[in-house]
């Protein structure tokens, strides 16, 4: 793929916890501002892709274990074992042939993407991704954590005592979510990034085949991944700027800000002095949203508009 591809993933959650800390709360800086780590983004795109069947390596798995006294448990794999189980090794210790390792890498559909740090076996990788992810920060200043208390249909049967005798009442719970949070996450794809690796002969490259496959999953992986704490965030916003392969565009998300409306949110991009100042090395420039939820307040020259739902021009 000879080009570098720069833009913004935006992420909505409405009475929902994007991405919480061990507290439960949603991340936060010292500063209180609220953010959502790159490892929040990657998941459902993980996850998507493994449900498509697609070879995903860093993502947990899970296996039987038998212990000494014939008592079965669950346990997540090890990186060796999920690697043995996804490329069909009998044993990596056995085979830590590195061309052999770095080949079956590249066949995973994240490490193309993001990369990947693979110490096992005697095996000692670091792949530097072609797709890099900054932090996504909130941009709506007036998101608050919300607090829910959950009753639990059992009562904790550990918490009995010779006293009191056992627990006479089911247990309370707590949900935490943000009332409305919009996430805004740069990110960067570099081609280049594999060059060595092409000259080894272990990849083809990052093609405009993977290229295409991360954009269709970044589009909708945030609102295809379901689970309590999720449920209620969507893929509200993306820009695609695709441009000659020297040319060094900065963070993206420093030009948009969101602004809450009574009927729609509007967002504004600022970037557009510095694009068209550029534009003779921008090959294209696409931006997805929902009209009917989200307005585009500026026009950027030589720009396509789709709707992020249905990949119709606006």
């Amino acid at each position: 793929m000879d080009k570098r591809v720069y833009g913004v993933l935006g992420i909505s959650a409405i009475m929902a916890n994007w991405n919480a800390d061990f507290s439960g709360y949603p991340k936060t800086i010292t500063s209180g501002e609220i953010f959502g780590s790159d490892k929040a983004l990657k998941y459902p795109m993980k996850k998507m892709w493994d449900d498509q069947g697609d070879k995903v390596l860093y993502i947990k798995s899970l296996r039987f274990e038998k212990g000494k006294k014939g008592a079965t448990s669950l346990i997540p794999r090890s990186l060796k074992e999920r690697y043995e189980q996804l490329f069909q090794v009998e044993d990596l210790k056995k085979n830590t042939d590195v061309k052999e390792v770095l080949e079956n890498l590249f066949q995973a559909v994240d490490v193309k993407n993001f990369g990947a740090t693979f110490a096992e076996a005697s095996v000692n990788i670091s792949i530097t991704g072609a797709v890099q992810f900054g932090q996504g920060f909130n941009k709506y200043e007036e998101c608050e954590p919300q607090e829910q208390p959950i009753l639990s249909p059992f009562r904790d049967a550990t918490k009995a005592t010779e006293e009191k005798g056992e627990a006479k009442n089911s247990t309370l719970g707590t949900k935490i979510v943000t009332d409305e949070a919009h996430y805004f996450y740069p990110f960067v794809i570099n081609p280049a990034a594999y060059r060595e690796y092409m000259e080894l002969g272990v990849t083809e490259g990052y093609t405009e085949d993977d290229y295409n496959k991360f954009k269709e999953t970044a589009l909708v992986s945030a609102t295809s991944y379901s689970t309590n704490a999720k449920e209620g965030c969507e893929n509200e916003f993306a820009i695609f700027v695709e441009t000659e392969p020297h040319l060094y565009l900065p963070n993206l998300t420093q030009y948009i800000t969101f602004e809450k409306g009574e009927n729609k949110n509007t967002i504004h991009i600022s970037a557009g002095e510095v694009l068209a100042t550029l534009k003779e090395q921008i090959k294209s420039i696409e931006i997805y949203y929902n009209p009917s939820t989200t307005e585009i307040a500026d026009d950027l020259e030589g720009a396509k508009y789709y709707h992020i739902v249905t990949r119709k021009e606006v």
